[in-house]
């Protein structure tokens, strides 16, 4: 199978199921984002320590990332397509909670706004929730033209928590200060 097939060199793209939108489409900028993220999952993963996050862990949610793009590229009246498998992440949003509370334990309270900094998995975690968040922003504005399954918004709502844990936990592990704001007079 060749990479390429000259579909796309009109600017259009094709969704799961035949349709044919315009590459500056909200729904391709949202998937586009998810693709965005799940590459720095993978940074993220060359760089997290086990006692925060297991490699296994981190490789779900780059599996769960998948589905959520395949979700997004799907139109709604086409959903049926993705079968069981492609419609449902994973890691459902009470185990996340329960590993955010569990990364929240490894490091000390918050006193302050934390930066990203620190450790250079801590540093990935932050990049990887920002990104996160914008995801999360498009998927928001593409529900306001189209109906969108409500989990890809609180799975990545979610997600930005955990990473926002994984980064300080990373740092407490690693025995290295949080980076915190202090305002300036």
């Amino acid at each position: 199978m060749k990479l390429y097939t000259r579909t796309g060199d009109d600017g259009s793209s094709g969704l799961f199921g035949g349709d044919r939108v315009s590459k500056s489409h909200l729904r391709l900028g949202a998937y586009g984002t998810l693709d965005e993220l799940n590459s720095i999952m993978g940074l993220l993963r060359l760089h997290a320590t086990p006692a925060c996050a297991t490699d296994e862990a981190l490789q779900r949610v780059q599996h769960d990332l998948f589905v959520l793009g395949a979700i997004l590229a799907t139109p709604a009246d086409k959903q049926a397509l993705l079968g069981a498998r492609m419609s449902t992440p994973t890691w459902g949003l009470a185990d996340m909670e329960q590993d955010i509370d569990r990364l929240t334990a490894l490091a000390p309270p918050m006193t302050a706004f934390v930066l990203p900094g620190g450790t250079s998995a801590s540093a990935h975690a932050h990049h990887a929730r920002t990104v996160c968040r914008r995801a999360e922003r498009e998927v928001v504005t593409l529900t306001q033209s189209e109906p969108m399954n409500p989990v890809v918004v609180s799975y990545l709502n979610r997600l930005s928590d955990w990473l926002f844990a994984l980064a300080r936990a990373e740092n407490a592990v690693a025995g290295v200060e949080d980076v915190m704001w202090v305002a300036k007079d």
